[in-house]
């Protein structure tokens, strides 16, 4: 088993000896990863990023995991196929030679 399959796996065990599933739908995991993305923004709030509290950046970041790996499971989605497909379609999008120490958004380089 894969270390993604056996995070899924746990956390299907989790919600289903909570009886969580029903509130699982693809809607709210959605705004569960928008909140909890945005308590992980908080983390840096006022502060320079290097002062963040490194333990609230961890469990902020695992609850915004949590969730995306729930939807990727609701959806039959495979992580690492999606996630290797998002890298090469970024790197058409920022070919090196363009976006090598740019900031900048690919409609712009």
């Amino acid at each position: 088993m894969t270390d993604i399959a056996f995070i899924q796996e746990k956390l299907r065990c989790f919600n289903k000896e909570r009886d969580w599933d029903q509130f699982h739908n693809g809607k709210d995991l959605a705004i569960a990863i928008s909140i909890e993305a945005s308590e992980l923004l908080e983390a840096f709030l006022w502060k320079s990023p290097d002062n963040a509290n490194i333990d609230k950046i961890k469990e902020e970041l695992a609850d915004v995991l949590n969730y995306a790996f729930q939807m990727a499971d609701r959806y039959n989605l495979d992580i690492k196929q999606i996630m290797l497909d998002k890298i090469d379609k970024n790197a058409e999008k920022y070919p090196v030679e363009k976006a090598k120490g740019s900031a900048k958004k690919y409609t712009e380089i």
